[in-house]
């Protein structure tokens, strides 16, 4: 499938780049980032050292990186593509709730070796419409990180430990795509708001999909993410 612009595909939390691979054989001109740094600021200055010129696609962490990335140097980037993902806990108290519960699971990791930690996390409800084939795929990727490695980024680049951007997206500088699946109805919402919001935005939904909508479906990821970088050559 063709597709101009070059595109850096952003992974999401316990990822690899290869998490990707669906996507990779469908998207000639894609790229995937296999970050180097455990912490917010560091993946950000990967995003940024790779992704000059760059259409950016993110899933869920991902998103929510590449989405800061782009608020904070928008002309350096030629778009925007967040798949489940959004810019943040509004509510301070909800915020303030999950930055503690996140701790504590840091707290945990840290303690934990990494096969019973990624045993843990398969088992969330978010992923649980996934299918067994789905996650045992990306199983091997997960287990290759470091405990203290994911606690250290869920400190510093969970959805608790992160300002959020609703407000600075209404200067967001590249045009924004916002996907979701249809069955991940929080972030489905918010993919409809931050398009709305976004000066040059726009959201899709990808029917007979959740949180991993590029997994599910990778056909129509592709299409939308190949479409919107011809419109962006």
């Amino acid at each position: 499938m063709p597709c101009v612009a070059r595109i850096l595909l952003v992974p999401g939390f316990m990822q690899r780049g290869d998490a990707w691979a669906p996507l990779l054989e469908r998207l000639p001109d894609a790229r995937p980032l296999d970050h180097r740094t455990h912490d917010f600021e560091g993946r950000l200055a990967e995003i940024a050292e790779a992704g000059e010129g760059a259409l950016l696609c993110g899933y869920s962490l991902g998103g929510r990186l590449a989405l800061r990335a782009a608020l904070r140097d928008g002309p350096r980037y030629r778009g925007v593509i967040t798949i489940g993902a959004s810019p943040g806990i509004e509510e301070p108290a909800v915020r303030s709730a999950r930055a503690e519960a996140d701790d504590r699971l840091a707290g945990w990791m840290e303690t934990m070796p990494i096969e019973e930690i990624v045993a843990v996390w398969e088992r969330q409800p978010l992923f649980a419409d996934q299918g067994d084939a789905l996650v045992e795929a990306q199983r091997e990727g997960r287990l290759g990180h470091g405990p203290r490695e994911l606690a250290l980024l869920l400190r510093t680049a969970g959805q608790g430990a992160l300002d959020p951007v609703w407000i600075e997206l209404e200067t967001l500088v590249p045009p924004l795509l916002a996907v979701a699946g249809v069955r991940d109805e929080a972030y489905a919402a918010a993919a409809e708001r931050m398009a709305a919001t976004a000066p040059r935005g726009r959201f899709a939904l990808v029917e007979h999909a959740g949180h991993a909508a590029h997994l599910q479906r990778p056909d129509e990821v592709a299409g939308l993410i190949a479409a919107f970088g011809e419109e962006l050559a």
